[in-house]
């Protein structure tokens, strides 16, 4: 039988680990926890989700809608075990962490040719993919520098707290979707009194500090909340604190800012603090979230952290199947090449196995065309950059379309509708 180890059992290696057993092929999958914990992960579970529990959007006129209107159509496992497991968010796809990693998990354990090691794995052999994640540890990360034989690259990365439902004060909170889109957040407002001081409070905040957080650059979809306030007194509030399409029904009116809480679970127990990402002290985190009067007395399951990410320079090492240029048996997936997402991450692990498979079956290496959400990120990971960093999927990565159409909803979905006809393609070409 054909034998494949996958180094990581996060999004991208549990999905590249269901294509190929699908196939036929056995999996060895290596997952270091619990003997060897990362700085974020709580549990031993196969695709825990430390960030955020949302995938974004579902909208087909989205790009995250588009991206996974192409996965579906690819048999994605982790979007079907996502859609079993999803909680009320609006028109975003979120799911309760627990009952989705425990999903996935169960669905690979069906497989007779899925073994599952709990141990590090520190030795990258042909046929293997390497998705050990933006955490990778020392031992697994100095191999890969070895054998891409350069430096890779590293960023940090912020996690947003969580509370507890009971603890919020709901009277000074309001259910509503921005523009009216679904009743699935819960809105603290604030006045402009209350939002200049939290401002002023989180900008001063004490912070966790590593030497080497210092010298490195944040990625910007993941900045702390306390470094974007250090910025300007309205930049939270023209980003994840804006207002915008949301009405105070107790006075009829806009909110000078609003932090949006969202839920994170199917029991209406916890909630997430949107855009908050944070490496405020702990202490420091109640106090200054505590200035917004919905969480005076907020009670914390989870605090904020930030954590080392890891990624390589996938313009300089990776082809566009995703396989090594200095070793076309060796393939990579997921955070670590650059692609950021959970549903980009997913991408990356199930292209990964299908290339591996047709590089193993002799067959001619093909991915989806750059007229796809999937093709488009590919390309720019592998495209030649002066200063890479990571992407997520996005329209202004694919080619414009031949017609001119002023509508923008009506021009991301003719975009959508272009991208489904092109994977279509794909998939027959897969099966030649």
């Amino acid at each position: 039988m054909k034998r494949i180890k996958i180094i990581g059992g996060g999004l991208a290696g549990c999905e590249a680990a269901y294509q190929l057993l699908k196939k036929g092929y056995a999996v060895d999958m290596y997952e270091m926890r619990p003997k060897v914990q990362t700085a974020v992960h709580k549990t031993d579970m196969l695709c825990e989700l430390v960030c955020s529990n949302s995938l974004k959007s579902a909208d087909e006129s989205t790009s995250q809608g588009a991206l996974k209107y192409e996965l579906e159509l690819l048999d994605s496992l982790i979007l079907k075990t996502a859609k079993r497991n999803c909680v009320p968010a609006g028109g975003a796809l979120a799911v309760d962490r627990h009952e989705f990693s425990k999903g996935v998990e169960k669905e690979l354990l069906n497989f007779d040719n899925f073994n599952l090691i709990r141990e590090e794995c520190k030795e990258i052999d042909d046929w293997t993919i390497v998705a050990s994640g933006p955490l990778t540890s020392k031992e697994l990360a100095d191999q890969i520098e070895k054998l891409l034989g350069h430096r890779h690259l590293a960023f940090y990365d912020a996690v947003a707290p969580i509370v507890e439902y009971s603890s919020i004060d709901r009277e000074k909170t309001f259910v509503m979707g921005r523009y009216g889109k679904g009743n699935d957040y819960l809105n603290c407002p604030l006045s402009k009194e209350e939002y200049l001081e939290f401002v002023r409070e989180l900008a001063a905040a004490e912070r966790v500090i590593d030497k080497e957080f210092e010298k490195s650059d944040f990625f910007n979809a993941c900045m702390p909340i306390e470094v974007m306030a250090k910025r300007g007194e309205d930049t939270l509030r023209f980003g994840s604190f804006r207002p915008v399409g949301l009405i105070d029904p107790s006075n009829g009116k806009m909110p000078y800012a609003v932090l949006q809480l969202r839920k994170e679970d199917n029991y209406n127990k916890l909630y997430n603090l949107v855009g908050c990402q944070t490496n405020m002290k702990f202490g420091e985190q109640k106090r200054v979230f505590g200035i917004v009067p919905a969480l005076k007395n907020a009670e914390f399951v989870r605090y904020g952290v930030m954590h080392r990410n890891t990624f390589i320079n996938s313009p300089m090492t990776l082809n566009k199947d995703f396989s090594l240029k200095t070793n076309p048996k060796v393939f990579f997936a997921g955070q670590i090449t650059g692609v950021e997402g959970y549903m980009e991450s997913c991408m990356s692990g199930l292209i990964a196995a299908k290339s591996l498979m047709r590089r193993y079956e002799n067959k001619e290496s093909i991915v989806p065309d750059e007229y796809t959400m999937i093709g488009s990120l590919l390309n720019y990971i592998t495209t030649k950059k002066q200063d890479f960093q990571p992407m997520h999927a996005s329209f202004s990565l694919v080619p414009p379309l031949n017609e001119r159409i002023r509508n923008k909803k009506e021009r991301k979905a003719a975009y959508t509708k272009r991208a489904v006809e092109n994977i279509k393609e794909y998939i027959i070409q897969l099966e030649r």
